[in-house]
């Protein structure tokens, strides 16, 4: 019965997920599309929750292992933004909500949700164990060539002149480190859940990677 249970919520989870970036696609590409960007903080947050529910995050090591990789995802975009270090030289938008020292504290929870559902995404891959926290982290670089494309766009961050590969190789590194971290902590979450997160924000970056917002 609980295995029954966890599969319906799952499902249900699954559905808003894709619901949410679906409709965020065709809303700005073909609707009012300041009104669907203004809210895509919004499908951020949604996705954020439904992780934290379905991942699950409910343990004390995951809440520990959530707000360091937070903490450090913060740490190292604050060191972008006030001396330029790691990434090079860029500044945070206002789409994406409160910031602390110019980096919105909702981008040090999204270093972290990529994190848990990038190592389970690699976890089922059949790589050997070692090799898996490098395949969670190309996958977070992955993502994050799509993303920079249309970031400026959606007032989420924007670099000066063109995006440096500085900042490709700290993601990867960054990223590495975190993924060895929760690699070692074996921490053993929601693949399903996990997939479909990626999936829908990869495929969401990469419609607009491909079809520019005018």
């Amino acid at each position: 019965m609980m295995k029954k249970d966890n599969w319906s919520y799952t499902s249900i989870g699954i559905f808003v997920i894709w619901l949410f970036h679906i409709s965020g696609i065709l809303g700005i590409y073909f609707g009012n599309s300041q009104w669907f960007i203004d809210k895509s903080p919004l499908n951020l947050l949604i996705s954020l929750l439904l992780f934290l529910w379905l991942f699950p995050i409910r343990r004390f090591k995951h809440f520990l292992l959530l707000f360091l990789f937070c903490g450090i995802g913060l740490f190292a975009e604050w060191l972008g933004v006030q001396y330029g270090l790691l990434f090079g030289t860029y500044e945070y938008g206002e789409n994406l909500g409160v910031k602390l020292d110019g980096v919105p504290y909702l981008i040090g929870f999204y270093w972290a949700l990529l994190t848990f559902i990038t190592a389970t995404i690699s976890a089922k891959t059949g790589l050997p164990g070692w090799t898996q926290p490098f395949a969670g982290a190309g996958l977070m670089v992955f993502l994050d060539v799509f993303m920079e494309k249309s970031a400026p766009a959606f007032d989420f961050w924007e670099f000066e002149g063109t995006v440096p590969l500085d900042n490709y190789l700290a993601w990867f590194g960054i990223g590495l480190a975190l993924q060895l971290l929760l690699y070692f902590s074996k921490v053993k979450g929601n693949f399903k859940i996990s997939l479909h997160l990626y999936l829908a924000q990869l495929l969401f970056f990469l419609f607009f990677y491909f079809f520019p917002i005018s």
